[in-house]
């Protein structure tokens, strides 16, 4: 039977031996050792159903969050980058910490973390949708999807360097399958000029991966949904300031429903919601099952953007795409390995 609630920690195999009501199951840890617990029927359908539950939850977020560029694309339309991101990020602060009072968390954070935090979400939010708001603008947004979704390899290159992680065959593997899968998407776009669209998607990526390895260099302890709440928070600050010095006031009126709905969608449902079923899930899960979620989404992601906004890919945007994705795979599907970073 898969993991119950405590998800990564191990694996739980029922025994032969069988007692009224219920059934003894070994639990084996990432350690390897093992200990015998009795469960009541009742708790394991619980358990099972609990598990269903969160798994059925991973596929909805996926969706949600691959659908989250689409409707970026709609809402750049009408709506300057910096002034966008201003409106999403802040009802997606708004929103976790809505989420976060009603759960019954404390957003205060110890004195010392609180640098920390800030830190990674000046990369984490700030930098990162700021780079992916232009690199929608100026290039596809299948490709963006694609490259920003490199992440997963610099984070693994970036806790090799840091964090002192093994950089086993696998991960060597995924490196070269990266950067193979980047040369052929991005070789054919400089023969047209700088591609500032893809530039901008690394930008993404290696905001994401700088904040992700330093969070895990830091190791605050910090409740994962405070923590995203702080940063969606501290992102938003940035992103006015910066939007008040480029574009002036706000930019959101006039715009039409499609694009007022867009931005709903993104600030409530791919920055707030989504964020905060995340880290109440994620604990409930297998490693591997949280890990194919996040594959999924930019899968979603690209289909959607060609199914919806008609975008036509490339023999080379198919090709990199292949690779980069089988890239992430490796790093991301390695087993007893947990992920830990703030999804996008």
């Amino acid at each position: 039977m898969a993991v119950g609630p405590r998800g990564a920690s191990g694996e739980m195999h029922c025994c032969n031996a069988s007692l009224r009501g219920g059934r003894r199951y070994s639990v084996r840890g990432l350690a390897g050792d093992s200990q015998d617990i009795f469960l009541t029927d009742k708790a394991v359908s619980k358990t099972r159903d609990t598990a269903a539950g969160a798994r059925l939850l991973v596929l909805v977020l996926a969706f949600s969050w691959g659908f989250n560029w689409v409707f970026m694309a709609f809402a750049l339309k009408e709506v300057p980058p910096w002034s966008l991101r201003f409106a999403t990020t802040g009802i997606g602060a708004l929103a976790l910490v809505v989420a976060v009072y009603l759960s019954g968390r404390s957003l205060q954070v110890p004195r010392s973390a609180f640098k920390h935090i800030a830190l990674a979400g000046t990369f984490n939010v700030a930098v990162f949708n700021i780079c992916a708001a232009f690199a929608q603008l100026s290039g596809a947004t299948s490709r963006t999807i694609i490259i920003t979704y490199s992440m997963p390899i610099w984070s693994a290159v970036g806790a090799w360097l840091v964090l002192g992680d093994r950089m086993d065959r696998v991960r060597v593997l995924a490196l070269a399958l990266c950067i193979g899968g980047l040369t052929i998407l991005l070789w054919p776009l400089f023969a047209a000029g700088v591609p500032r669209g893809a530039l901008f998607a690394l930008g993404s990526a290696f905001g994401w991966t700088i904040a992700t390895v330093y969070l895990k260099w830091a190791d605050l302890g910090i409740d994962p949904l405070v923590n995203a709440a702080w940063q969606l928070a501290i992102g938003t600050v940035l992103i006015t300031g910066g939007m008040l010095m480029i574009e002036g006031t706000p930019h959101l009126w006039p715009i039409g429903l499609r694009t007022t709905l867009a931005i709903a969608f993104i600030g409530f449902i791919g920055s707030g919601l989504a964020h905060f079923l995340w880290w109440a899930i994620v604990g409930k899960l297998p490693t591997m099952t949280a890990s194919l979620g996040s594959l999924l989404v930019p899968v979603v992601g690209v289909t959607a953007s060609v199914f919806i906004l008609g975008e036509q890919p490339t023999l080379n945007d198919v090709l990199g795409f292949a690779m980069i994705f089988a890239a992430a795979a490796c790093v991301l599907l390695q087993p007893g390995v947990k992920h830990t970073e703030m999804p996008e």
